[in-house]
C-alpha cells in the first residue's frame, strides 16, 4: 500500500488517460472539446495527487526502483503546468488547422507520464522505461499532421536518430550492469565510491550513457535532429517539444550522472564541458543565419542546453539547483516564444518567419511587449529571469574555479543577444505587412500575458523559486 501511495500521481494519470482514450472514441469531431476538457481535468487531478503527498526526504518504493523526493515533486508540479499551457495555447490553432483530435492530448498525456517516470526513477531500467514512453509519444506527435510531408519526414528523421540514441544509452546501461551487477542508482553510487572502482569498462559504459543523455538534450554534436524537427513539426507539437521534454532530459542527466555515477564525476564532467562549450558556440552562431523563427529558436535551445549542462558539470548542490532553476525558467520562456507564433498564426498562415513579426508593435503593442520580454529573457538581459538563470549557473561554475568556462559562456551569450534583438527590431521598427487583428480567444491571450509577465516577475523576485530549487536539491 505505501508503494501505491508514493506512485498515486502516476497511477491516477494512467487511469485518466484510459478514460480520455475511451471517451474520445465515441465523440464526433463537433464534440472534441470534451477531450480537451477531460485532458485538462486529468492534469488537475494528477497535480492534486502529487500535492497530497510531498515528502520531506527521499522515499523509495517498488523494490527501490521508484523514488519520491522533494526535487522530483517540484519538477512534476512544473511539468503539469507546462503541459496544461501547451494544451491551452494549442487549442485554437488545432481547431483552425483541422487538427483538433484526441490523439494530440492523449499523446501529450503519455509524454507527461514518461517525464514523471523519469523524474521518479531510481533504476537505470526505470529511467529507460520513462524515456522510451516519452520518446514514442514525441515521434507520433511530430507526425501528427498526416497530410504534411514535411512533418512525416521530420518524424522519420527523429525516430531513426532517436532509436540509435536509445540503443546507445541501453548499451551503456548493459556495460555498467556488467561491471557492477546492478542497475539501481543507489547501489551504482556506492559501487563507484569504492577505491579502484573506476575501470576502463566503466568509463566505456559512461561514454555511451553520456551520448544518450546528450541526444535527448539536443546538445552538440548530437543536435542534428533538433532544428529540422522543430521546423517540420506542427507548431503546437514544437511547443510541446521545446518545453516539457527538457524537464525529462534534466531528470535523465541528474539521476544518471549525479545520483548514479557520481563516483565517475571527474570523467563525465570533462565530457559535459566539451558538450556545453560546443552547444553554446554552435547554437548561438548558427542561429544568427536563420530567417525562420522556429529554426532560430531551435538553435537557441541548443545554446540554452549548454548553460543547463554548465550547472550540472559544476558538481555542487548549488550548481544542480541553478541548473534546475534554468531548466524550469527555460521551459516557461520556450512556452511563451512558441506561444507567440501560435498567437499570430491563422488559417493558411503559420507566422513562422521572422518577417511575419514586422510591425507587431503597431498591431498589438501589448503582445509586442510580451515578445520583447521573452526575447530579453532568452538573451539574458536584466531584469528578466533569463539574466538571473544565467548568472546563477555562471556563479556555480566560478565557485569550482572554472572561470574560463564562465568567460566563454558570457562571450557566446553576447553573440546570442544579436539575433534576439533582431526580433525586437523587426517588431518595433519595421513596417507591418499584416494589419488584421489577432485571432485567438481571451483564454490564450490571458495565459500568454501571464506567461510573459511571469518572466519579468521571476526576474525581479527570483528568490522564492531559487530557494525552492536549493531546498529540493539539498
Amino acid at each position: 500500500m505505501p508503494d501505491l501511495q508514493l506512485a498515486a500521481a502516476e497511477i491516477f494519470l494512467v487511469c485518466a488517460i484510459c478514460v480520455v482514450l475511451v471517451v474520445d472514441v465515441f465523440l464526433s469531431d463537433a464534440k472534441r472539446m470534451v477531450t480537451f476538457r477531460l485532458a485538462m481535468l486529468s492534469l488537475v487531478g494528477t497535480a492534486v495527487c502529487s500535492f497530497y503527498y510531498i515528502p520531506e526526504r527521499a522515499v523509495t518504493a517498488f523494490s527501490d526502483s521508484f523514488i519520491l523526493d522533494p526535487a522530483s515533486a517540484v519538477m512534476k508540479m512544473f511539468a503539469y503546468l507546462v503541459v496544461a499551457l501547451v494544451f491551452l495555447y494549442s487549442r485554437d490553432y488545432l481547431i483552425r488547422a483541422g487538427l483538433f483530435k484526441g490523439e494530440f492530448f492523449i499523446l501529450g498525456l503519455f509524454g507527461l507520464l514518461g517525464i514523471m517516470v523519469m523524474l521518479s526513477a531510481h533504476s537505470l531500467l526505470t529511467l529507460y522505461l520513462g524515456l522510451e514512453l516519452l520518446s514514442l509519444s514525441l515521434y507520433s506527435l511530430v507526425a501528427f499532421d498526416r497530410d504534411s510531408p514535411i512533418a512525416t519526414e521530420s518524424a522519420m528523421k527523429y525516430f531513426v536518430l532517436g532509436a540509435i540514441a536509445s540503443g546507445t544509452l541501453l548499451y551503456g546501461i548493459s556495460i555498467l550492469y556488467g561491471v557492477t551487477g546492478t542497475v539501481n542508482l543507489g547501489e551504482l553510487s556506492a559501487h563507484f565510491a569504492q577505491p579502484g572502482a573506476v575501470t576502463m569498462p566503466a568509463l566505456l559504459g559512461l561514454a555511451f550513457v553520456v551520448v544518450g543523455v546528450a541526444f535527448k538534450f539536443g546538445a552538440v554534436p548530437f543536435h542534428m535532429w533538433l532544428p529540422d524537427v522543430y521546423e517540420g513539426a506542427p507548431t503546437p507539437v514544437t511547443l510541446f517539444l521545446a518545453s516539457a521534454p527538457k524537464l525529462g532530459a534534466f531528470a535523465l542527466a541528474w539521476r544518471v550522472l549525479v545520483e548514479g555515477l557520481g563516483g565517475l564525476g571527474g570523467s563525465w564532467q570533462d565530457m559535459l564541458t566539451v558538450l556545453a562549450v560546443l552547444s553554446m558556440g554552435l547554437g548561438n552562431v548558427v542561429a544568427i543565419a536563420q530567417t525562420n523563427l522556429k529554426r532560430m529558436l531551435a538553435y537557441s535551445t541548443i545554446s540554452h542546453v549548454g548553460f543547463i549542462l554548465l550547472g550540472i558539470l559544476s558538481g555542487t548542490a548549488e550548481g544542480f539547483a541553478a541548473s534546475m532553476f534554468y531548466t524550469i525558467t527555460y521551459a516557461l520562456m520556450a512556452l511563451g516564444g512558441f506561444g507567440m507564433i501560435l498567437l499570430l498564426a491563422r488559417k493558411g498562415f503559420e507566422a513562422e518567419e521572422l518577417a511575419d513579426f514586422r510591425g507587431l508593435a503597431s498591431r498589438s503593442p501589448w503582445f509586442a511587449f510580451i515578445m520583447l520580454l521573452l526575447m530579453f529573457s532568452m538573451a539574458g538581459v536584466p531584469p528578466t529571469v533569463g539574466f538571473f538563470a544565467k548568472l546563477s549557473v555562471l556563479q556555480a561554475v566560478i565557485d569550482v574555479d572554472m572561470t574560463w568556462l564562465a568567460v566563454t559562456a558570457v562571450l557566446f551569450s553576447v553573440i546570442g543577444i544579436f539575433y534576439y534583438l533582431r526580433v525586437v527590431k523587426i517588431m518595433y521598427f519595421d513596417e507591418a505587412e499584416e494589419t488584421g487583428p489577432l485571432m485567438h480567444g481571451p483564454g490564450m491571450r490571458l495565459a500568454l500575458s501571464a506567461n510573459g509577465l511571469a518572466i519579468l516577475v521571476l526576474g525581479i523576485f527570483p528568490g522564492a523559486l531559487m530557494t525552492l530549487c536549493l531546498e529540493a536539491m539539498g
